[in-house]
């Protein structure tokens, strides 16, 4: 019995170049497939177009409220697979007449696109094929600090935001997306910090250190180093950060010591 795929990635994954290996692998052995994508995704209108420049029109562009299982009916029998491109736009009900084409017509299908959008929720398409999909893989890409990248940025005018529609296709009205780890993610479009979430800021952390300091009566370096010695009880964020403060004036004192 044939399967229903979804193999999923964020943006700049390589979903599309994949496809249209996985194509090219089947037509070289005299296998035929079908190539469908949402007619929503207007990037390419009626061609699938790869970041590195790799193109190829689609058999069927899907309408937003069409009743998929019509058109899965009328293709031939000698078709082998189906593959769908940027199927998070698909509905649940298109979704589910790919899964019953697969088991009642005995025939592969394979969808590809994202997980979720750019404020990490799951679009219609991808949460029905996480919920139906037989095979689920994930496609990695690689985030601007070097870690794998699992969500989507969205920039607008060279900014990221977290307003506007879920969907907004890359590339139209100014609008586009980068790949983010977690922790980029949280820092480039929610704008939070280790030190926000834990509630301190550096200036926090330098104003503690000083009134440390003058109830400590304190200036010179054995005292400061028992101050950073006894800062254990503090949280770790807390204790990272005054302890590189006194680092900083340790090695000052210490650079001002070896010219006297």
């Amino acid at each position: 019995m044939n399967k229903l795929y979804y193999r999923y990635g964020a943006m700049n994954s390589g979903k599309t170049t994949l496809l249209l290996q996985v194509a090219h692998n089947y037509e070289e052995r005299g296998m035929k497939v079908l190539i469908l994508k949402p007619k929503i995704d207007t990037k390419g209108d009626q061609y699938i177009v790869t970041r590195i420049g790799l193109k190829r029109k689609v058999d069927h562009l899907i309408e937003e409220n069409e009743k998929l299982e019509d058109y899965l009916k009328s293709i031939d029998d000698d078709i082998e697979c189906i593959l769908v491109d940027e199927s998070q736009f698909l509905t649940k009900e298109q979704v589910d007449d790919l899964y019953k084409f697969t088991k009642l017509k005995d025939t592969s299908v394979i969808c590809y696109g994202l997980r979720s959008d750019f404020k990490t929720n799951a679009f219609p398409g991808s949460l029905r094929l996480f919920e139906l999909a037989d095979i689920m893989e994930e496609l990695y890409t690689t985030c601007r600090c070097g870690k794998r990248a699992k969500f989507n940025g969205r920039i607008v005018n060279g900014e990221f935001t977290y307003d506007g529609d879920q969907v907004a296709i890359d590339g139209v009205n100014q609008i586009e997306y980068e790949s983010l780890c977690g922790k980029c993610y949280l820092e480039k479009v929610l704008k939070l910090s280790k030190e926000d979430y834990n509630g301190f800021t550096k200036e926090d952390i330098k104003n503690r250190l000083l009134i440390y300091k003058e109830e400590n009566k304190t200036e010179n370096i054995e005292n400061l180093q028992l101050i950073r010695n006894e800062l254990r009880k503090y949280k770790k964020t807390m204790l990272t950060l005054l302890r590189d403060e006194i680092d900083k004036e340790l090695d000052e004192k210490e650079y001002t010591k070896t010219l006297k």
